[in-house]
């Protein structure tokens, strides 16, 4: 990857959320609104059950050969809230995450004000439909003004991204963590390495402290021909000594490092838990 450009997203929204909760949140906002609504991934295929969608829409319009190319090409074409060919408000919304569209949320079939019966009975003879039938689903369609019908939408939008956006950011703190976990782990073998060759290299350090003073001991039994030897073994046993202090605080140094690297372990799974009990639908809704 080049240095500087933005890494790709590839994942999917029901990686990301479960399928259950994403759908439980859907139903809460349909009945509570009355709005119909679903969701869809990058690919156009549905990732949650429609809620609250209508016979009218449905079985009707979208029952219909021509219906159903009018209302393919709303969808296609729709940004935003807008009113539908039959005259229904829709609304469409990316899900998007880091810039990257993961998905879309589609509803409305709402009406913004009462109907005109004889303006919908036109559009059932155009697009083929029995208009007394057509009639009669359509007083099941809900009224709302055009300014709850968009504030609807906006809040489905918001809260949706919200959610989404929230469940992503844990996901990458839970693969951060990973890595640093196995980086910690990495970091800790190189420590007991470093432990286990200075405890190699101090038990050379006694050794060569032996050997002074065996040297010493000669030297000394030598007399004055062993006198610069004496010396010599001295200064060895002297350097052996502070090779051993050495030694000794790189192992402790060490230990502090391993203890360091454990607290940290420690703070990043615990931060995790947290966040990820922030983030949790509550069962109950």
């Amino acid at each position: 990857r080049v240095a500087g450009e933005k890494e790709k997203i590839i994942m999917e929204i029901l990686d990301l959320i479960d399928q259950e909760k994403l759908q439980r949140l859907q139903d809460l906002f349909a009945d509570a609104t009355g709005v119909a609504v679903s969701m869809i991934d990058k690919e156009g295929k549905h990732v949650t059950k429609v809620s609250n969608f209508l016979d009218f829409c449905m079985k009707y319009t979208r029952g219909s050969e021509i219906g159903l190319k009018r209302c393919q090409k709303c969808d296609m074409e729709g940004v935003g809230t807008y009113f539908c060919h039959a005259g229904l408000m829709d609304f469409a919304a990316d899900i998007v995450v880091e810039g990257e569209k993961l998905g879309a949320i589609l509803g409305g079939q709402v009406l913004p004000a009462p109907p005109d019966f004889d303006k919908f009975r036109k559009v059932a003879e155009e697009i083929g439909v029995d208009p007394d039938e057509y009639i009669e689903a359509l007083k099941e369609v809900p009224v709302k003004t055009e300014k709850a019908i968009r504030a609807s939408a906006d809040l489905m939008e918001e809260m949706i991204n919200m959610l989404v956006n929230s469940e992503y950011t844990r996901y990458r703190e839970k693969n951060k963590i990973n890595t640093i976990d196995q980086e910690i782990d990495v970091t800790t073998r190189n420590v007991e390495q470093i432990e286990s060759m200075v405890q190699d290299l101090t038990k050379v350090s006694r050794k060569q402290n032996i050997l002074a003073l065996n040297a010493s001991i000669e030297a000394a039994r030598a007399g004055e021909a062993g006198r610069g030897f004496n010396i010599v073994a001295g200064e060895m046993g002297k350097l052996s000594s502070m090779a051993t202090e050495k030694y000794s605080a790189i192992i402790a140094k060490a230990g502090e490092i391993d203890e360091s690297l454990r607290k940290i372990n420690e703070e990043f799974s615990k931060s995790l838990e947290n966040k990820g009990e922030e983030s949790e639908i509550p069962e109950n809704l």
